[in-house]
């Protein structure tokens, strides 16, 4: 397995379990989401993730060889398929917080579709580059 393909597993791995937390803290059972405190928890869970996929980045680099970070043409041309796939999905997911924007909904619902479609999107891309890696080009 390359360290991209590692990367990839990675990422796609924090962009499900982070979210998840966050979502299991705010939306307990019997929480009104119309005084949840939910600002700091998605601020917390946004910092973790990207801080949680940087220290990984850095563990999983230290052990490899010296040339393990050099990229063909074929990792930059995976790279340009995930990075589509994140432009994609985050384009079409944007537009149901802009409609709850549209329709004057409560922050909450908005501030909370925006972030799943930022997941989404961190899904979509890890997701086409690990199946890129296994089966191909």
């Amino acid at each position: 397995m390359s360290v991209q393909e590692k990367r990839a597993w990675i990422y796609g791995v924090t962009a499900i379990v982070v979210p998840a937390v966050y979502f299991a803290i705010v939306l307990r059972p019997g929480t009104d989401v119309d005084t949840v405190a939910y600002v700091r928890p998605l601020l917390l869970a946004l910092v973790f993730g990207v801080v949680l996929n940087i220290v990984i980045d850095i563990v999983t680099s230290v052990g490899a060889p010296k040339d393990a970070g050099r990229t063909d043409e074929r990792d930059r041309q995976i790279g340009r398929l995930g990075s589509s796939a994140s432009f994609y999905a985050l384009s079409i997911a944007a537009i149901v917080p802009l409609g709850l924007a549209m329709a004057k909904a409560p922050y909450f619902w908005i501030a909370s579709t925006l972030y799943l479609a930022y997941i989404l999107s961190a899904i979509a891309s890890s997701a086409v580059r690990v199946v890129a890696y296994r089966r191909g080009i």
